[in-house]
């Protein structure tokens, strides 16, 4: 049975966006792909405000976190962290043989300013952090991170994971000046995983070329090098690319300040529901996600609550984390919309109502 995915990702994919990738095979050395790679970077960088290089590779948004890692941070970075996600990407830096500083707050609230004031050193190569972390449903405020890691140390690259953040919510290039942007294609653009991008400033561009090590797959010089020739280093899935692009046009059609505003009501509703249904939304009031709401369910039995909500052909996420038997999670992103978003909050209003019998 097809469900009708509300949940934190993969996420839906629209018909539309489904038969726009059903096209006939091309090899990726010809003057074909280089017009559809091309395509893609022109229309990410209209979307996102930014002339920077976008970098593209098979897999998940992790393969480029790492390559971000093994790519900018030649011995020592700063990592943040508010939940798993960003746990993980201390994770990778770590595991990459970097030494890495952390600053962690409790689960549920975002990290701020104060909490790094004076922990950005001289020998701080990079700052990372997630702007928007699902296990908990909290969006940090970037632009102020960033300006208070340049305030210590302008030097320091500054490098976001924006996987669930990306499309959903203005991360405002222009302001933010960042260093590394990542993200993919599974959550708010609203494909099927399998495609991984980054946006890189010259600044970092400067460094990679001075770090060591870098591996081959994800290594920024290597990758940029074949996007200068609007060529990919290793084989690209050229199907989910015809997705991208056709998935880009939708964006601009319908404007990307409408399509934040679409996913800042989505959000409302969601967190209205909690509210009143449930016991609220579990990051701190003005922290909070557009794309994720993560809401406490008290003595809820989730699993039966999402059996009868499956039953009736939609599909939410549970808790993740620590915050695993605490929580479950809606996914309020991508070509979802508001009426979506009634539907499903219809369909758990049954489930609780079948629950009390």
């Amino acid at each position: 049975m097809s469900r009708k995915l509300f949940t934190v990702g993969p996420v839906e994919v629209a018909a539309d966006t489904l038969q726009a990738m059903n096209r006939p095979m091309i090899t990726h050395r010809t003057k074909e792909y280089k017009a559809l790679h091309k395509s893609i970077e022109d229309k990410l960088k209209e979307v996102l405000d930014t002339n920077y290089d976008i970098l593209m590779v098979a897999g998940s948004a992790t393969v480029l976190l790492e390559g971000a890692a093994r790519s900018g941070i030649s011995r020592k970075s700063l990592g943040l962290s508010s939940g798993s996600f960003g746990d993980r990407s201390i994770e990778v830096a770590t595991t990459n043989g970097k030494m890495v500083d952390t600053v962690k707050v409790p689960l549920g609230k975002a990290v701020k300013p104060a909490d790094i004031e004076g922990k950005v050193a001289a020998d701080t190569e990079a700052v990372h952090w997630v702007s928007n972390e699902s296990s908990s449903g909290v969006y940090c405020d970037s632009l102020a991170l960033a300006e208070e890691v340049r305030s210590q140390n302008p030097d320091s690259l500054i490098m976001i994971d924006s996987v669930t953040s990306m499309f959903a919510m203005d991360l405002n290039f222009r302001k933010l000046e960042p260093d590394s942007v990542v993200f993919g294609t599974q959550k708010a653009l609203s494909l099927p995983p399998g495609l991984a991008f980054a946006a890189v400033s010259p600044k970092f561009l400067a460094k990679a070329e001075k770090v060591e090590n870098k591996g081959f797959y994800a290594d920024f010089t290597k990758l940029k090098e074949k996007n200068d020739e609007n060529y990919a280093l290793t084989t690209p899935p050229v199907s989910l690319m015809y997705g991208v692009d056709y998935q880009l046009d939708k964006m601009l059609k319908e404007g990307m300040a409408t399509r934040y505003r679409r996913h800042q009501e989505m959000a409302d509703m969601v967190r209205k529901w909690a509210n009143e249904k449930m016991q609220g939304v579990f990051p701190e009031e003005g922290y909070q996600s557009n794309s994720i709401g993560v809401v406490k369910r008290g003595d809820l039995d989730f699993d039966k609550f999402h059996s009868i909500i499956k039953s009736k052909g939609m599909e939410i996420s549970g808790g993740y984390g620590s915050a695993k038997n605490t929580t479950f999670r809606i996914g309020h992103m991508g070509d979802l919309t508001c009426a979506d978003i009634r539907n499903l909050l219809t369909v758990m209003d049954e489930a609780l109502e079948e629950m009390k019998q």
